[in-house]
């Protein structure tokens, strides 16, 4: 599969170790990790077109991973 957009380490390149260190010790964290890599995955396989989606499901998705993305920001700090 080609690169992948959006991943956490992309979006906070300054925020790696963090990434890690709360990967490893915070179960919460790794719980919304792990669901933010499942959701960002089945967004880039639809636009992508490899599992293609309604504009709705698709829409949908985006905004799953936003709210993700938005709670794993404010615990990263």
């Amino acid at each position: 599969m080609s690169h992948t957009p959006h991943e956490l380490a992309e979006e906070f390149p300054d925020k790696v170790d963090r990434i890690h260190e709360l990967k490893t010790e915070n179960n919460h964290f790794r719980k919304l990790f792990d669901e933010y890599h499942d959701v960002n995955r089945a967004v880039h396989r639809a636009e992508t077109n490899i599992e293609p989606l309604d504009s709705i499901a698709e829409q949908e998705l985006r905004k799953k991973r936003m709210r993700l993305k938005d709670e794993l920001a404010q615990i990263i700090g």
